[in-house]
């Protein structure tokens, strides 16, 4: 015999289905809203409270320092019932630009190269002098683009990979060690990306990113949290130049 299907039972598993579908979602009580509305409050918030206090430490720090340098008499606040906050940091601003300019004349330089002379004559000032002038070059010179190539090496072993910064082309004894090009590399530590390692790699080990920089950083200190968007990559192929289309096109028609 043949089990005929009962249209009893077939209605109540369809009206079942139905109530399935259009059940609503389970409630969130008073005490979880306000859990989650106050960790949304504090992702917010957190940032911007943490760089305004650095950035008024840091103002604060510097006024304290210059302006009593400034005379009386050019003085601001001498004349005015309340302080000028950031009047320090305006005036070290104008001295730093001040500087700037007068060491990028032939007499601004002369005076330099003698000050160097004199401080290469003294033996443990000549080698902090010497080493914070190369950092200081290396990380302002607008013309190096060594900071601004993020990479992939392997480390700690192979088939692990971590980013890392290039830094510059080995020179000297170091780029002798290998017949393909050295490459110095600084490996960040997570969350804190100012303390790593020093590691010489040959180029043809190193894997070259398309990332800046500042997403580089992003992504070591949250830990792989924060993944440079896409959208951004698209607006990078949209601002590239049509001279490389038009390029190709020569190319496919030759």
């Amino acid at each position: 015999m043949t089990n005929k299907p009962n249209p009893d039972n077939t209605n109540n598993e369809e009206q079942s289905g139905i109530k399935t579908l259009v059940e609503p979602a389970p409630k969130v009580g008073l005490l979880a809203r306000l859990r989650t509305y106050f960790l949304t409050g504090i992702v917010i918030t957190a940032p911007i409270g943490i760089t305004i206090y650095l950035t008024y430490i840091f103002v604060d720090f510097v006024d304290a320092n210059v302006t009593p340098l400034i005379p009386a008499r050019y003085n601001p606040e001498t004349y005015l019932p309340f302080s000028v906050p950031g009047l320090g940091l305006f005036v070290a601003v104008l001295v730093l630009i001040l500087i700037g300019f007068l060491t990028a004349n032939f007499l601004g330089r002369s005076f330099l190269h003698f000050g160097e002379r004199i401080v290469n004559r003294m033996p443990v000032v000549r080698t902090v002098y010497t080493a914070l002038k190369q950092i200081m070059e290396t990380v302002l010179a607008q013309s190096s683009t060594s900071f601004r190539e993020v990479v992939l090496v392997e480390y700690p072993r192979r088939g692990i990979w971590a980013i890392a910064f290039v830094t510059s082309e080995a020179k000297g004894e170091v780029a002798k060690q290998d017949d393909d090009t050295i490459i110095s590399v600084f490996l960040p530590t997570t969350p804190n990306p100012t303390s790593g390692f020093l590691l010489f790699v040959p180029k043809k080990d190193l894997k070259f990113l398309d990332m800046s920089v500042e997403e580089g950083v992003k992504l070591v200190i949250s830990a792989g949290m924060i993944w440079p968007s896409e959208e951004g990559d698209k607006e990078k192929q949209a601002n590239e130049p049509s001279v490389s289309k038009n390029s190709k096109e020569k190319e496919t028609l030759s």
